[in-house]
């Protein structure tokens, strides 16, 4: 194999050992960024979008083992835990049986291609996936933006660690004053400090959440393997692949929110789910690695730039290889890490609860304290209360760590850098108004007691939000991106599916709450033939959003067929 007439040694393709060890907390490698070569407008890189912001050209960095840039799916692996794993999905099977099971791993794989599309530009790139958006409209961060306030702006997370720590202790409520005050209020208060106290004890604030969320992930993963160990719930986990016989039945007279809430949670969801771009680029991915990062602007040492427009890398042969491994480390890391970690986690832990609640009709965690501890001795029941604690905890930490990463970058983007603001001030000052934002929600007395209401409204509005920026990635990586760098066929097909998968879901509950707000002519039926008029014109919606994602997408595949010369070098498995 040549490149612009030599060999390719593996050398050039990739990292050293040593090397390569730099990529274990996070990688950035400063750029003379001024006085590089400005990439031209052509099919071989990347397409400016509407604000003509121009890449600049270096070679994509060579490529790490994938023990060196573990880490960013870890971060989403602790936000999927405290809230689809440990909560949605053992409810649902409690409630529905195994049936609704095929719908869980449909939920989970679905997202796989979904979040390694986010990767996307970013790998190709450097920029943020919120950026890649703003190349087609300034609209579509700041609907992103405010849908991820409303989404989780609700401490939902800490309030139910709280819950599960008070009741878990027998402390139900402190009397402050004279005022018995509940418990689970004062210790949610405490969780968030804690939080935001881990962010000041490092220059940069990326590395203490991965290492944290690690070890977090590590101790759910450990206690709710030697829960189902010790209460032997081995019979009820036979029954899982049965689940896969009702494949695309669901249950009649489903709770559509909390139905939506477990799709969206088969993972992270929503807003959290964007993230992944701004992870793998603190932690050094493909031209991430040139972007720069966010360092913590108290404790930190001299700031780092992070540069408004991306990177791109010439389409030589070495490059293109680079390319096929990045991807290839890509796939893996989010594989290893994300699919296998819920898949194996959600499922022992939905076989206990379908064993010990089966046909509940409570809460999650209602029935996780009131109607499955109970059953079990000390010892037992106190793995319960650790399992579903940390997994809170960690999805906690993730959720603030995940807006705040997030909104800092689309604020700064659509105006904090043209008035002159501090990226790494803007976050730490973001940082502290949402930890206070949840500490008001915690200390204001609510209309809903039970913090499991919070966490059903979150959901289902995080699945809302999956449909728009599903579609929009397709666009985006078929019409923005060069044909080397561009999803193959199959990938692209998995996002026309995940766009429908979405719709379809948000339809559904959409019309729900229509009529529940007293329009009955939107109800909307899972056969969508029993639905009212109303219903049939929100799914002709959902049916026009997709044609059109399909029509846009498949002709940008079309017109950059055999624009670049030896593409080949740059496919691999699922490119």
């Amino acid at each position: 194999m040549t490149d612009e007439g030599r060999e390719v040694p593996e050398g050039d393709v990739f990292t050293s050992p040593s090397e390569g060890e730099a990529y274990r907390g996070s990688s950035y490698m400063p750029t003379a960024y001024d006085n590089l070569d400005v990439a031209p407008e052509s099919d071989s890189y990347p397409s400016r979008g509407r604000d003509g912001g121009k890449y600049r050209v270096l070679d994509l960095p060579r490529v790490p083992r994938l023990s060196h840039v573990l880490g960013p799916s870890a971060i989403l692996l602790g936000a999927s835990l405290g809230s689809g794993e440990t909560l949605f999905w053992p409810l649902l099977v409690a409630r529905h049986g195994w049936d609704i099971y095929w719908l869980f791993v449909v939920g989970v794989l679905t997202q796989f291609f979904i979040n390694t599309e986010i990767q996307r530009w970013t790998v190709a790139t450097g920029e943020s996936v919120f950026r890649g958006f703003e190349r087609v409209g300034r609209i579509w961060p700041l609907a992103f933006l405010v849908g991820g306030l409303v989404s989780l702006g609700w401490p939902g997370w800490a309030a139910s660690a709280a819950k599960i720590a008070t009741i878990g202790v027998g402390v139900q409520s402190v009397e402050l004053g004279g005022i018995a005050v509940p418990g689970w209020r004062l210790v949610g208060v405490v969780l968030l400090a804690l939080i935001w106290l881990s962010y000041q004890v490092t220059p940069l604030m990326y590395n203490v959440v991965e290492r944290i969320q690690i070890v977090l992930v590590s101790i759910v993963v450990v206690v709710a393997v030697a829960l189902f160990l010790v209460l032997g719930s081995a019979t009820e986990l036979a029954k899982a692949p049965g689940g896969f016989l009702h494949l695309g039945t669901l249950p009649a007279g489903s709770d559509f929110a909390l139905l939506l809430g477990g799709v969206a949670y088969a993972g992270a969801g929503g807003y959290l789910n964007l993230s992944q771009s701004l992870w793998i680029r603190e932690k050094g991915y493909g031209m991430g690695r040139y972007q720069g990062r966010i360092k913590n602007p108290i404790v930190g040492d001299n700031p780092e730039p992070v540069e408004r427009d991306g990177f791109t890398f010439p389409p030589t042969v070495t490059n293109m290889r680079r390319w096929r491994g990045w991807w290839r480390l890509v796939q893996l890391e989010h594989l290893l890490t994300f699919v296998v970690g819920l898949l194996v986690t959600a499922t022992l832990l939905m076989a206990l609860a379908a064993e010990y609640a089966p046909g509940t009709t409570d809460d999650a965690v209602v029935m996780w304290t009131e109607v499955i501890v109970p059953q079990f001795d000390a010892v037992a029941s106190g793995f319960v209360f650790a399992t579903l604690f940390f997994a809170l905890v960690t999805t906690e930490y993730a959720i603030v760590e995940s807006f705040v990463r997030n909104s800092a970058d689309v604020i700064y983007e659509l105006h904090g850098r043209a008035a002159g603001w501090s990226l790494p001030r803007l976050f730490w000052v973001l940082l502290t108004l949402f930890t206070l934002w949840g500490v008001a929600i915690l200390t204001v007395p609510l209309a809903v007691d039970r913090p499991f209401g919070l966490l059903v409204v979150s959901a289902a509005l995080s699945g809302l939000g999956m449909w728009p920026y599903t579609a929009l990635l397709a666009v985006v990586n078929t019409t923005r991106l060069p044909e080397h760098t561009q999803p193959g066929w199959f990938r692209l097909a998995t996002l026309w599916w995940a766009t429908a998968f979405f719709g379809y879901f948000s339809v559904l509950l959409v019309g729900s709450w229509l009529e529940t707000a007293g329009l009955p002519a939107f109800a909307t039926d899972l056969a969508v033939l029993g639905s009212g008029p109303g219903g049939y014109v929100l799914f002709a919606v959902a049916a026009l959003v997709e044609g059109v994602v399909v029509v846009v997408s498949a002709r940008g595949k079309r017109r950059s067929r055999d624009t670049v010369d030896s593409v080949e070098e740059a496919r691999g498995v699922l490119h």
